[in-house]
């Protein structure tokens, strides 16, 4: 095993130009490389790793436009803490990792997942996030998948974890078939690790400082080694905390890349002072947009990277980015009895996949062309959709934007943006169009299926083209034919490409039924 890279965190928010000097030193990555971003396709990817990843939305970001997954809490305890969590439970109006509603027993669990799964035929995967460590309730966890895959073994299982004890689980882990595991790994330095976790409990005993964080680093990469020389498939988490482990994650980056890991989602961190963590009473802030898309960027030249994750509560239900969980309460469920048809949901994949196929992919080959001869101009756009890959969604319902990078290589998901809603009721809420406008200004035009005179005309003001023409269209062929009809407007001298600003990144993340 590599030692620990040691490098002092940065006591400032570190500058854009820093982070891409900082970039190209460390990882020697220029523009990037084919095939860095997280959505799998079968051209390069082995054949074994493309059908654990084809219907996964968290490890394929085409996939996650198609498919659903399900979070069960059933494991409540937890052995480090984290300066950015707080763990709540009958939390409604919250979503982030370690809320919840409902506390599950194994059995509750597995008869809500049969039940979810009949009812939503594209859910695919199980999940066990929380709201502590499934690996801190280890009976718990594994009573679970047991029942699951009993009962629904069509299902993929998934279990994320902060890696104190995962060494002492794999062969557990892979005993009962879960093959996709996701780590929290945020430093490979214990000094900066310190600053993140003020205590872990391991062997019965309490650590704290950078003993506590020596520890927990070294077991998180003892376990990642051992899952991926086992087959399974393994994803990293970190959270970008400025200030604290920004440029160190260039190195965390790396490090796991080194040991076989397949997907590294980089999220910012959530730390509103409502949420009662450590950081967001201490005033710690989170990241811009424009400094976490240039630190996915840079690290994105070492692996793939993820960036669709909408850091999911711990009783997610869904496609990612809604949630349905209001409906399968466990009162509901327990008084319903439910017969699991795998040959019906196999049937009702299968054409999803048929649409996927079916899907033409757009000539790149006059869009090169026009890209260059105007100066090779990127820009960002941000999408309303309610999934399926298509621009489907109202401006003033929209609960989150995606957002895409256009160039001359196509069109490339980059990220998403939380908003507020701006019809509520039937009626236009004025006070969120500021904050609105401001989660997307960025971004030189905003796609949606239909929207109202008032945000139109805010929109323009502030720069941001809004793009309802290609409605319910899909989202890659659409905005890349606006990005076509962009560069004819600047070759000609109609319009003046202008870069555009940096961006807020929500700080809090309501659900639907706040």
């Amino acid at each position: 095993m590599d030692a620990p890279t040691q490098q002092e965190a940065s006591g400032s928010a570190i500058e854009i130009g820093e982070i891409t000097r900082v970039i190209a030193e460390q990882t020697g990555c220029g523009s990037g490389r084919a095939g860095c971003a997280s959505q799998a396709n079968r051209g390069d990817l082995p054949v074994e790793t493309w059908e654990k990843v084809k219907n996964h939305p968290c490890y394929s970001e085409e996939a996650h436009h198609h498919y659903a997954r399900m979070h069960v809490a059933v494991a409540p305890a937890c052995n480090i803490k984290c300066n950015y969590c707080n763990r709540k439970y009958d939390c409604a109006n919250e979503s982030r990792p370690g809320v919840v509603s409902e506390r599950l027993t194994p059995e509750q669990a597995a008869k809500k997942v049969v039940a979810v799964a009949s009812t939503i035929p594209q859910m695919t995967v199980l999940g066990i996030a929380g709201p502590g460590d499934p690996l801190a309730n280890p009976e718990k966890t594994f009573k679970t998948f047991g029942l699951v895959r009993k009962a629904a073994p069509d299902l993929k299982l998934c279990l994320s974890t902060n890696g104190l004890a995962l060494p002492d689980y794999v062969d557990t882990i892979t005993k009962f078939n879960v093959d996709h595991v996701t780590i929290t790994i945020n430093m490979i330095d214990p000094a900066i690790g310190a600053k993140i976790y003020p205590w872990i409990f391991y062997q019965h005993k309490r650590y704290a400082g950078i003993q506590a964080a020596k520890i927990l680093t070294d077991r998180q990469l003892q376990g990642l080694e051992m899952l991926t020389a086992r087959g399974v498939l393994c994803k990293v988490n970190s959270v970008m905390i400025p200030g604290i482990n920004d440029r160190h994650l260039l190195e965390v980056n790396k490090a796991v890349k080194r040991r076989g890991a397949f997907l590294h989602n980089i999220m910012p961190l959530i730390s509103s002072p409502e949420h009662g963590t450590v950081f967001g009473l201490n005033g710690q802030r989170g990241p811009t947009a424009r400094e976490l898309k240039a630190l996915q960027d840079g690290c994105e030249g070492e692996m793939r990277m993820m960036r669709h994750c909408r850091q999911c509560r711990a009783d997610a239900v869904g496609l990612l980015g809604e949630d349905r969980r209001a409906e399968f309460t466990t009162e509901k469920i327990m008084e319903i009895d439910v017969k699991y048809d795998v040959e019906s949901r196999k049937g009702y994949q299968a054409k999803i996949e048929e649409e996927r196929a079916a899907k033409t992919t757009a000539e790149r080959a006059d869009l090169t062309k026009r890209a260059d001869s105007v100066g090779g101009i990127k820009l960002l756009v941000a999408v309303a959709t309610k999934g399926a890959g298509l621009i489907n969604e109202h401006f003033g319902h929209a609960k989150e934007f995606q957002v895409y990078e256009l160039s001359n290589g196509g069109a490339k998901f980059v990220g998403h943006r939380r908003t507020d809603l701006y019809c509520q009721g039937g009626y236009a809420e004025e006070g969120s169009l500021a904050t609105i406008i401001g989660a997307v200004s960025d971004c030189h035009a905003v796609f949606i299926a239909k929207i109202g005179g008032r945000p139109r005309a805010e929109l323009i003001k502030a720069g941001v083209e809004p793009v309802d023409q290609y409605a319910h269209e899909p989202i890659d062929k659409s905005t890349i034919a606006w990005f076509v009809a962009y560069l004819d407007r600047v070759s000609s001298g109609t319009i003046q490409h202008e870069e555009r600003g940096d961006a807020a990144i929500r700080p809090r993340a309501l659900n639907s039924a706040a």
